[in-house]
């Protein structure tokens, strides 16, 4: 079974990417041919996904210029929080407002380098999920993070995930939920605030990713980045 839909957070700040998101958002940043989000976008096409919602804050309109060029041939829908940005779930939760509580959608980070060898992997992720029928993210053990301050963020046991006193895995920025999961009505709140609910219930799971994770978080990780991938 295929997911027939996504969404792109792409309405972050980038503050710790300056001087380079004082005039182009962080999303549009280039690593080698490809820019952040046209790699978020191309592993969501691959994977079946139909329509995808980008939010959008800092040079939004940046964004939306760059989706007009590009033509894809998926329906773009764009979520604007140029006046209030949402936090992580208060964007996935007003970006997904048209689909059915039922249906499964796919959100990705752009802010993590992707590339066709996380393909499968997502089909993994959404094995997992339509035989679970449970929310489900990709996680890394931190051992593979080309960033080795990053600490970790969850436990994996199987397939369960929890948070112990240390945590030896990433969350990747890849997961597949539905709307099920939001239970109240908060217009600005952290994505965080749902996976502790969830690992209280029990009901979050996660696939281990086997890639070398590269993640951009900083001006000076952007330019280690993009000198070791710089014909990728």
């Amino acid at each position: 079974m295929k997911i027939k839909h996504g969404m792109i957070l792409a309405a972050g700040l980038g503050k710790r990417m300056q001087p380079l998101t004082l005039k182009i958002p962080k999303p549009l940043l280039k690593i080698g041919k490809q820019n952040l989000l046209e790699r978020a976008i191309n592993l969501l096409i691959v994977n079946g996904v139909e329509e995808v919602t980008i939010n959008i804050h800092h040079l939004g309109d940046q964004i939306k210029n760059f989706i007009k060029e590009k033509n894809y041939k998926i329906n773009i829908i764009i979520s604007d929080e140029t006046d209030h940005l949402l936090d992580t779930g208060g964007g996935i939760l007003k970006g997904t407002r048209h689909l059915d509580y039922n249906d499964p959608f796919i959100v990705i980070n752009p802010d993590t380098l992707w590339d066709k060898n996380y393909n499968q992997e997502l089909k993994n992720l959404t094995q997992l999920y339509f035989k679970e029928k449970k929310p489900s993210m990709l996680l890394v053990n931190k051992d593979l993070s080309f960033d080795k301050s990053l600490s970790g963020d969850f436990s994996l046991n199987g397939y369960a995930i929890s948070k112990e006193e240390k945590n030896q895995f990433i969350y990747t920025g890849l997961q597949i939920i539905n709307r099920k999961v939001f239970k109240e009505d908060t217009k600005i709140f952290s994505m965080n605030k749902i996976w502790n609910h969830l690992i209280t219930e029990k009901n979050l799971l996660g696939v281990e990713s086997t890639q070398d994770f590269y993640h951009l978080n900083t001006f000076k990780m952007y330019e280690k980045i993009s000198s070791q991938k710089s014909t990728d």
